[in-house]
């Protein structure tokens, strides 16, 4: 397993200047600064009180971490792609998140207000551990993963890269979730879920 990041960098850059940004600035410590935010959207100005640098220039190098603040999966990743040549990336935790000392995370991973990581359990980067989601013991979250508020994962389950587990689901122990998979809010997971595939309720939608 990779060595687990320190949590919190004494100050940071964002990319991302929308709602999940918000949530992201929320989790800063008082003695953690925000040295700029930055997003493609020009018609971003401003998020709360902070002003938006706008895009990030094509020969900037961040001299401070980075933290992703976009909550959509493919996105993140795109970002990720884009800048990991250009940055070091920040690791947050929050204060009432509960993380083992035997659970590691990958760089750019954030865990949420009353998140939980239990033993044996790895988050790859850039993953989100939402608010009150919860991962057992031995589960394995490949990278740009989200975890939605609530999400609980039983013990020893596995999601695949860029899935989502939607808010107040549950997948039973042992299952495997595949690459770039969708579990809808609410949904109770059963069995294995393919790669590319989106679960709704009690079982899988669309055509084989």
């Amino acid at each position: 397993m990779p060595e687990q990041v320190e949590p919190f960098a004494i100050s940071m850059y964002i990319i991302g200047a929308s709602g999940h940004a918000k949530a992201i600035i929320d989790l800063l410590g008082a003695d953690t600064e925000l040295t700029g935010i930055f997003d493609d959207n020009p018609a971003l100005s401003r998020l709360m009180e902070f002003q938006v640098l706008g895009p990030v220039p094509d020969d900037f190098i961040f001299d401070q971490p980075l933290l992703i603040a976009v909550g959509t999966n493919s996105h993140r990743k795109a970002l990720y792609l884009r800048y990991r040549d250009r940055a070091e990336f920040a690791t947050l935790v929050h204060s009432t998140a509960v993380l083992s000392k035997r659970a590691s995370l990958g760089a750019g991973t954030v865990l949420m207000e009353g998140a939980i990581v239990k033993a044996d359990s790895h988050a790859g980067k850039q993953v989100i551990i939402n608010t009150r989601a919860s991962a057992d013991h031995d589960c394995r979250l490949s990278d740009f993963v989200h975890l939605a508020p609530g999400a609980i994962l039983c013990g020893g389950v596995q999601v695949g890269e860029g899935s989502l587990v939607g808010a107040g689901s549950t997948v039973l122990p042992g299952i495997q979730i595949g690459s770039w998979v969708t579990i809808g809010a609410g949904s109770v997971v059963t069995r294995n879920v393919p790669d590319g595939r989106t679960w709704i309720g009690n079982g899988l939608k669309g055509t084989e």
